[in-house]
């Protein structure tokens, strides 16, 4: 079997597994009373939502996870199908799972319900995981520091590229938590982004982490399966965070992170228009005494309900933007 081969199939492995245990995760999780709580500020149609099981991460991680330690233990018997270099963005993933997972627990039933961990708490853990992560990336695995299109060679970053990895898997762990909230969209997102990236691996001659980008995205479609709309499971902060960073830490290991925001530029244009209303409400506050907005609601994907189009609308566009620059990605990582 070619790598080729051997890749999709394991995303249609990912998939049949993720499919298979959704069923029985959907009833745990509504046994529990594990669901959904709706902004009140948010969009009228909404509401309908409340109740709706989240935590859904833990439906893409097992899968994954399954799948890397069966395939590695594997190479017990001499075959080679996923490698040591794959562990890296697994533990990331289970990692910043595990922050979702908390934080979502906290939120629907914790003492904190409705609101979730505490923001300042969040954010530590985040860093500190990043930071664990881009030493490891630097002193352990040494990977690729940069790559730009156009310029032969590798370039070095030196002790900048630490802070510049912790700022990155931060960043891209909320960018995707602020793109989840409507039926479909993070998914599809980050599903396009890994088979980018995945590709990328795989021209790179780095076998182990496409076959692992493939196999997340085979259970991210296993995923979509409850998740399309009308939602039947959230994935909640347990699945945005995880995906977000684990997406970070596939791009740094490729040394093809500077694309990252062009080919996952939806959630990139979510955080900017979270970024520029909080901070232009601020301003006009301070400035004539009342808090302005720009956009009618962020994050953005909410502007855009307010404005007339529908849920459904929303996502299908969005992913067609998404497809679009992702191949623009591609294309740039050729040159």
């Amino acid at each position: 079997m070619n790598q080729t081969s051997m890749t999709l199939s394991l995303a249609g492995l990912g998939f049949m597994l993720t499919v298979i245990w959704g069923t029985p995760l959907l009833k745990i999780l509504r046994h529990y009373n594990i669901g959904k709580a709706i902004r009140v500020d948010g969009p009228q149609r909404h509401f309908t939502k409340m109740g709706t099981p989240t935590m859904g991460g833990i439906l893409i991680l097992m899968p994954v996870l399954l799948i890397t330690v069966l395939f590695n233990a594997t190479s017990l018997f001499g075959f080679n199908v996923l490698g040591r270099s794959v562990l890296l963005p697994m533990a990331v993933m289970v990692g910043f799972a595990l922050i979702g997972a908390i934080d979502d627990w906290q939120g629907v039933r914790g003492d904190r319900r409705g609101i979730g961990m505490s923001a300042r708490i969040k954010f530590l853990a985040q860093l500190v995981l990043s930071l664990i992560v881009a030493f490891v990336l630097q002193y352990f695995l040494d990977v690729p520091h940069l790559f730009i299109p156009g310029i032969k060679g590798e370039i070095s970053l030196g002790y900048f590229y630490v802070p510049i990895a912790m700022i990155w898997i931060v960043g891209f762990s909320n960018a995707v938590n602020l793109t989840d909230g409507l039926d479909g969209l993070a998914g599809l997102i980050t599903a396009t982004a890994f088979v980018c990236f995945g590709g990328i691996a795989l021209l790179q001659k780095q076998i182990f982490l496409s076959r692992f980008c493939f196999a997340l995205v085979g259970a991210i479609f296993g995923f979509l399966w409850f998740n399309v709309h009308p939602a039947e499971l959230f994935m909640g902060d347990t699945g945005s965070l995880s995906l977000g960073a684990t997406l970070a830490v596939v791009a740094l290991m490729t040394g093809q992170w500077i694309l990252l925001p062009i080919i996952a530029i939806i959630p990139v244009s979510i955080t900017l228009s979270v970024i520029i209303q909080t901070t232009y409400f601020k301003y006009t506050r301070w400035r004539y005494g009342e808090g302005r907005r720009i956009f009618k609601m962020a994050p953005l994907q909410h502007h855009f309900e307010l404005s007339g189009w529908s849920e459904t609308q929303v996502v299908q566009r969005f992913w067609l933007i998404s497809l679009l620059v992702a191949l623009v990605g591609v294309a740039l990582s050729l040159v």
